[in-house]
């Protein structure tokens, strides 16, 4: 199963919980594209489809790194959320890439009032 992403090679993304619920043991890898030879990513509002497609096709190489990192299973004291976000932080470290909050679903809807009052806070709490 595939629970969670990466964005533009930089971060990982929030993972949907229910492949964390049902128990079991959790193989995580760690995928990052090296974008020396070509770009592996899309970006929808800049290409279409096809001018993507094109572009993939003729690049020179898509190149990337995977990591099989150690197996790891749900603690006892943690929930599907918790599990997630440890596992995610696991992905994200050992790419070298930051860890969001949120889902790719932002960048095509716009942010609940409530997220963004959520974040004010924290940042007056940080200044």
């Amino acid at each position: 199963f595939w629970p969670g992403t990466c964005i533009n090679n930089t971060s990982v993304m929030m993972f949907k919980k229910g492949s964390f619920e049902v128990g079991g043991t959790i193989h995580p890898v760690a995928i990052k594209y090296d974008p020396r030879f070509g770009d592996a990513f899309w970006n929808s509002t800049k290409y279409s489809l096809m001018t993507y497609g094109f572009n993939v096709l003729t690049s020179w190489a898509i190149v990337c790194n995977v990591w099989y990192l150690p197996p790891m299973v749900k603690e006892e004291e943690e929930d599907a959320v918790d599990f997630a976000n440890r596992v995610k932080a696991v992905i994200a470290a050992r790419g070298g890439m930051s860890v969001l909050p949120w889902d790719g679903g932002l960048k095509r809807k716009k942010v609940k009032e409530s997220f963004k009052e959520e974040q004010q806070k924290k940042y007056c709490q940080m200044v």
